[in-house]
């Protein structure tokens, strides 16, 4: 029996993300502004297949080409037919459904690969028996040979997304470690290019290693483009290694979303978002993240726009070494009664600010207003869609320019709701006011992470010219009670210092900022909480952290002793944190459950949230922000890593309560999304049924056709991957000379040798 954690169930929660309200309001020209960026974002969103795994593009087009033929209802007699049970057919439209909601074969959030909840044989005979396969064998065949292996695969390695012997990423060649990326980081470093929208591929030349960084990319020339005084691309040598810069990664996806980006340029409302478009473009077309960041600039300077987007290698949470980025898209409308409230919270910012546990001279010179709205979701492509944001990632350019933040007020209406038998770990008691404030307080806790949290903090920097943006003779560490002796140096960045666990440790710094000012009574009035409410909001935040920490143990891999996603181990961090502060602030227990199987008990003493929970986190934050702003990698890192430790020793045992953990798990929800489509002059709104109350197998269908609406692209986008096991990344092929892998190489045991007929 393969473990549970690999399957997505039968009954797995869905939601549909309702936009009409908002997107009615929009005008002609704002709802084609709209449709043109999402257009961008959902070629663009296609990326994400070749990021996530090798097989997964492959097996996106076979789908593709399944239901492109029969819909899921004549699907469903051919299965019948093929000798599927009900469920082995649900089963299979539920592996279809995560695998677009995730834009891969791995879980978005944790990371881990899920497998179809059906035998292998039984998928095959589907396959073969559908219409897709009869009326062209030759291309679906080549397309089951190459993936249907993978498609099951549970081999150690396989089991998640890593790097080197701990997992799978294609972010890096498989012969890539972790000496390798450090490596490849300091020659970008050195080259003063960012890691964000690059990939590495490591090969052997003469018995020397030579690695290949490839930019996301367009226009596939290696020649100096527009803003570059010499180009970035070429061959060089660093540390004695030979490294190859070239252009073109993705490169048939990058022309789409260029193409797309230009159509909605028409439809802008102002010059700000004019200009950032086209520096968008520019960057999608000859992969420079210098331009992205100048679009990221306008931007910012777009203030409060009824539809807002963002494009781009975005978040670094998947790369395994933390850099590089992946490509995410969204366009949402603005909900005006709740940005209503983080407007407030943004006025009230410069107040609360200086409440938080660092020295002045730790936080910014100056606390830059940013937008702080609601927005409800259009399109959201990429591997999942969170609940709140604060961009852009860029380190210069939010320490002395801005950012914005993004609560997603459509995504937090329905993310969270749960039923009060499947709420797991809490006392009886508790349950009831957890199912009613869980919302609330989680709209407190985003809108104080995000804001307060991403938003606050300073980098201690000396730059190339050596000037310091601080006076280093005279600030003090607080913790040692010294002069601060560590710093940014050049064109070293957060994430290319704090590496492999700077995301998470970010993540955990903001979220205890949330935990820590939700206990100021003017951040609950701002969002309508006064007297007793306000208190019951305050427990329900606290309490939901807490338990976090106890469900982010799903997202630990003992065999290779790694977390798999940030925010998770951030909340474990926390957990272990409160633990340690005593005094029966915090309980957890093992117990037996109602069924008679392994079950556990969190507890949380409300009357000393304000005093030994404060203190806890007061000492703990102060500790994450000097680390991060003095570049203090090593004691980052220990404090860190050592509280993210997973052990069956100590008061508690983690690895038990681990497994009790993943035997009580519930799955994480897929949510349904609108769609948009031209009619004559107008641009209409195409929504799908996302109720709970209907049958399931019919919301499993819609849900089935939606993905396959939203992904069918006005061109076949379909890829085949060519690849070796060790040695080289997926790549979009421009030629059929491209579909050996990138080293040289070619394997072609279990995988097609050229590419199939009628593939474009």
């Amino acid at each position: 029996m393969v473990d549970s954690q690999y399957y997505l169930p039968n009954d797995i929660g869905i939601s549909a993300l309702d936009c009409h309200e908002a997107f009615r309001l929009l005008s002609p020209q704002e709802k084609k502004y709209a449709h043109y960026l999402s257009r961008a974002a959902w070629y663009g969103g296609l990326v994400v297949l070749v990021q996530t795994s090798p097989e997964s593009a492959n097996i996106f087009v076979l789908l593709q080409r399944i239901f492109r033929k029969q819909t899921p209802e004549q699907l469903e007699d051919v299965a019948k037919a093929a000798g599927l049970s009900s469920d082995e057919y649900q089963a299979f439209l539920v592996y279809t459904a995560g695998l677009y909601a995730n834009m891969g074969n791995y879980k978005s959030f944790g990371d881990t690969k899920f497998i179809p909840n059906l035998p292998k044989d039984k998928l095959e005979a589907l396959v073969r028996a559908s219409q897709a396969f009869q009326e062209n064998p030759t291309a679906m065949e080549a397309l089951w040979s190459s993936s249907s292996c993978l498609i099951y695969s549970l081999e150690e390695r396989q089991k998640q997304l890593g790097l080197g012997n701990k997992g799978i990423t294609t972010y890096f060649s498989g012969n890539c470690c972790l000496e390798d990326a450090e490596l490849a980081q300091r020659f970008l470093d050195s080259k003063k290019l960012s890691a964000y929208n690059t990939r590495l591929f490591k090969r052997d030349n003469g018995g020397k290693p030579c690695y290949e960084v490839r930019l996301a990319s367009a226009v596939q020339k290696d020649c100096a483009v527009d803003g570059e005084c010499e180009s970035s691309c070429g061959s060089f040598n660093f540390e004695d290694k030979e490294f190859i810069v070239k252009r073109g990664d993705y490169s048939p996806l990058m022309e789409k979303v260029c193409h797309y980006l230009q159509q909605a340029q028409a439809y802008a409302a102002n010059v700000n978002q004019k200009k950032m478009l086209e520096e968008y473009r520019r960057s999608f077309e000859f992969g420079s993240i210098e331009a992205h960041k100048e679009g990221s600039r306008y931007w910012i300077k777009d203030k409060g726009p009824i539809v807002e987007s963002y494009i781009g290698f975005i978040e670094s949470y998947r790369d395994p070494f933390g850099s590089r980025g992946e490509f995410e898209g969204f366009v949402a409308v603005v909900n005006k009664a709740m940005s209503e409230r983080f407007g407030k919270l943004v006025s009230s910012a410069e107040v609360l600010l200086p409440k938080l546990p660092w020295p002045q001279e730790f936080e910014k010179d100056k606390f830059l207003k940013p937008d702080f709205t609601s927005l409800d979701v259009l399109t959201f492509a990429g591997s999942g869609i969170p609940a709140g944001i604060n961009i852009p990632n860029y380190d210069d350019i939010r320490q002395s320019e801005g950012f914005k933040n993004v609560s997603l007020g459509n995504v937090l209406a329905v993310a969270y709701a749960t039923q009060k038998e499947k709420l797991t770990f809490l006392e009886e008691n508790d349950k009831d006011l957890f199912i009613k404030l869980k919302g609330p307080s989680f709209e407190v806790q985003v809108g104080l992470h995000e804001l307060l949290g991403h938003g606050s903090g300073k980098l201690f920097v000396q730059d190339d010219h050596g000037k310091f943006n601080f006076d280093q003779s005279k600030v003090v560490n607080p913790e040692t009670g010294e002069k601060v002796s560590s710093w940014y140096q050049g064109s070293e960045t957060w994430d290319s210092k704090f590496s492999t666990i700077a995301s998470s440790y970010e993540e955990c710094r903001a979220e205890c900022v949330g935990l820590y000012l939700c206990l100021n009574k003017q951040v609950l009035s701002i969002f309508g909480h006064d007297a007793q409410d306000a208190e019951d909001v305050v427990y329900i935040n606290w309490l939901s952290m807490v338990r976090a920490g106890l469900l982010g143990l799903e997202f630990y891999t003992p065999e290779s002793k790694s977390w798999r996603q940030a925010h998770m181990q951030a909340r474990f961090v926390i957990l272990r944190v409160l633990l340690e502060a005593g005094e029966g602030l915090v309980g957890l227990e093992e117990v037996t459950g109602q069924d008679g199987k392994p079950d556990a008990r969190i507890t949380l003493d409300r009357s000393k949230i304000g005093t030994v929970g404060k203190n806890a986190i007061h000492r703990f934050l102060c500790k994450l922000q000097v680390f991060k702003s003095t570049a203090d990698v090593e004691g980052g890192r220990a404090l860190y890593e050592g509280y993210s430790t997973v052990s069956d020793t100590g008061g508690h045992n983690f690895l038990r309560l681990r497994e009790t953990v993943l035997l009580r798990k519930e799955a994480r929800k897929m949510f349904v999304q609108a769609n948009t489509r031209i009619s004559g002059e107008n641009v209409e709104l195409v929504e799908y049924e996302g109720s709970a109350a209907e049958d399931f197998d019919k919301l499993l269908q819609k849900l089935a056709v939606l993905e396959m609406k939203i992904h069918r692209l006005e061109v076949n986008v379909e890829v085949n991957m060519g690849y070796s096991d060790d040695s080289t990344l997926p790549m979009i092929p421009n030629s059929d000379s491209q579909l050996n892998d990138s080293a040289g190489n070619q394997n072609t045991e279990n995988k097609p040798t050229g590419r199939p007929p009628g593939m474009f």
